[in-house]
């Protein structure tokens, strides 16, 4: 597992804690956002996970470049001293297929597999949330299985309705606002995933593990009202 930290910008600080994507670095990175929150310097303004890295920005008037690197690299020294801390899962109701899923039956036949099959291994997945980006509250997970692992389509969708869950490569996701998109779609949540009224308005959060289960059409209209 690779270790590399470097500057960003005079106010911020790459940290990169592996070289792939894989839940073995993703745990490395928990752990790191772990320790900087327990130990965290008064300089530091935001700390953006993704994949691999940690993006910590910082005041410059507050502390140097240098003072701010050395703690995060004493910190980052740590990292496989400690456990992963505990996640909480979110469990999230899929009604699959149909309108709702109109790329099942692509991703079917792109993976040669039965469409019960393919709804299957997505239920049958553990997911973790690795970062929020591309939308507000849209949540990276992974690791899906390989045998699903379908690629984005050619052509995105100019609007993909907000709660439609797709697949792209070996992550899965869920759209929380009508936007364009370019992953397969082969599901829908009724489950609002972001909404600025609530305290927290983004459902998931970095570090969360997700569990799909399906649900019927009508359960799915139930649900919506």
């Amino acid at each position: 597992m690779g270790l590399d930290i470097v500057p960003a910008s005079d106010h911020s600080i790459l940290v990169t804690l592996g070289q792939e994507i894989s839940a073995e670095v993703h745990a490395r990175v928990r752990k790191f956002c772990h320790l900087l929150t327990k130990d965290l310097h008064e300089a530091v303004l935001n700390v953006h996970p993704a994949y691999a890295s940690v993006l910590v920005t910082f005041e410059p008037r507050a502390a140097e470049l240098e003072e701010i690197g050395a703690h995060l690299a004493s910190l980052a020294g740590r990292v496989d001293e400690i456990e992963e801390p505990p996640a909480r899962t979110v469990r999230i109701p899929v009604c699959y297929g149909g309108e709702f899923g109109p790329d099942l039956e692509e991703v079917s036949r792109i993976c040669n597999l039965p469409a019960e099959e393919v709804v299957a291994r997505h239920v049958g997945g553990a997911y973790s949330v690795y970062f929020l980006g591309f939308a507000p509250g849209f949540a990276y997970l992974g690791n899906v299985d390989e045998e699903i692992a379908a690629p984005r389509r050619g052509e995105p969708r100019e609007t993909v309705p907000p709660g439609s869950v797709g697949i792209n490569g070996r992550q899965t996701g869920i759209y929380p606002l009508a936007t364009p998109g370019s992953w397969r779609l082969i599901g829908r949540t009724p489950v609002k995933i972001f909404d600025p009224q609530r305290e927290n308005p983004s459902l998931l959060a970095f570090g969360d593990r997700v569990q799909f289960f399906a649900i019927t059409e009508k359960e799915f209209r139930s649900q919506c009202r």
